[in-house]
């Protein structure tokens, strides 16, 4: 790999992996979790306050982006980290899993999706090379190849014929990114592996992937519907379908103990909605398993969320405190909630590389699972 891009394996524990990307905007140490900026912004966050949580990296959402304010807006005020005012790595989605999940009036052609607009009706047409052109003008760091996501219910001719056309579609968005060669000299791009839950179609389109050739190879197709047990039945063999030297990364996953169980089996990077959208609802994760911030018995409680945690919110401010911000619908309560979710779940990932460095992850695991499962 060129110095845009590289990235070093420096402990392995079993099949867990801890190592780092290396990027010109900085270093992503992995096991990363990418907090998610969908619309520029992690809700609930100022960017300076995400990065003291721990996180080198976050998730942009070309979809929403290229709807409000519009890509090429953005690219006139200068692209999305200085927009938004974040001067690491941003990682960009293709923008084809929404246009499927919120668009009721989209057509699926050969050529790409053509959509309306899930805010004002408006008549848009995502391709390959539209997705490679909005990512461009996002000033995107690691950019996403366009696929399609197939529901895992869905017979399997229908999945192997959607996994077979993502595939195509992979090579125009390698086709694409490499014509921006401006952007492509200092950015990634990452191929997504598809096949649902079928092993013959996952391991048909890694090998076409690894044909095109690609920075890093994401798992896509799960976190969908199908439940941890399914998912942890992909994992088991997909990630080593994939290249041993480049990052693995699944896609919108997930719960704390399913990045446990996913980093077990050998991905690197993850993103979800999950502790930001819990944070607003009230819901706080610890060591010790999830907490509902508005039940009662939290009332009188003067100590922290987490006894193990030193994030501000910790710090500062009780269980009685949030319990009564989140019961009254202040916004103060869905700040540090979400302050302190995001904490935890760069404190877990700390964990995590510190375990496989010290090649005790087994240990562990078993042990997050003993105290935050209570099994």
């Amino acid at each position: 790999m060129s110095g845009r891009f590289s990235f070093d394996l420096n402990a392995t524990d079993g099949r867990a992996r801890a190592g780092a990307i290396q990027m010109k905007r900085g270093e992503i140490r992995t096991p990363a979790f990418m907090p998610v900026g969908t619309a520029a912004t992690v809700k609930a966050m100022k960017p300076e306050a995400v990065r003291a949580t721990g996180a080198d990296i976050i998730l942009g959402n070309t979809y929403h982006l290229m709807l409000r304010p519009g890509a090429e807006r953005l690219a006139r005020l200068g692209g999305l980290h200085k927009f938004m005012n974040w001067n690491r790595p941003i990682l960009t989605d293709s923008g084809g899993y929404q246009v499927m999940s919120l668009s009721d009036l989209n057509k699926l052609t050969e050529e790409g999706v053509e959509f309306r607009s899930h805010l004002d009706g408006s008549k848009h047409m995502l391709s390959p090379e539209r997705s490679m052109e909005i990512q461009r003008l996002l000033g995107s760091d690691i950019v996403m190849a366009f696929d399609e996501c197939p529901r895992a219910d869905r017979p399997r001719d229908e999945i192997a014929a959607s996994m077979e056309m993502s595939m195509r579609w992979a090579k125009r968005s390698r086709e694409g990114f490499n014509s921006g060669e401006e952007h492509a000299a200092r950015s990634a791009l990452f191929g997504i592996q598809q096949g649902s839950l079928d092993k013959e179609l996952r391991q048909i389109s890694a090998e076409k992937l690894i044909d095109i050739g690609f920075d890093g190879y994401a798992v896509g197709g799960l976190a969908v519907g199908e439940g941890q047990e399914a998912m942890f039945d992909v994992l088991d063999y997909a990630p080593e379908q994939l290249p041993k030297d480049r990052p693995r990364y699944l896609m919108g996953v997930g719960k704390p103990d399913d990045l446990v169980g996913a980093v077990e089996r050998g991905i690197d990077m993850f993103d979800c909605v999950l502790p930001t959208r819990s944070g607003r609802n009230g819901q706080a994760f610890t060591w010790n398993g999830p907490l509902n911030m508005r039940n009662a018995r939290h009332a009188e409680d003067t100590g922290p969320l987490d006894e193990c945690c030193i994030c501000p919110t910790c710090e500062s401010y009780s269980r009685a405190y949030i319990h009564h911000l989140i019961k009254s619908g202040e916004i103060l309560g869905a700040m540090l909630v979400t302050e302190h979710n995001l904490a935890f779940y760069q404190s877990l990932m700390q964990s995590m590389r510190d375990a496989i460095s010290g090649q005790r992850f087994v240990t562990f695991a078993a042990e997050f699972r003993r105290e935050y499962l209570r099994k």
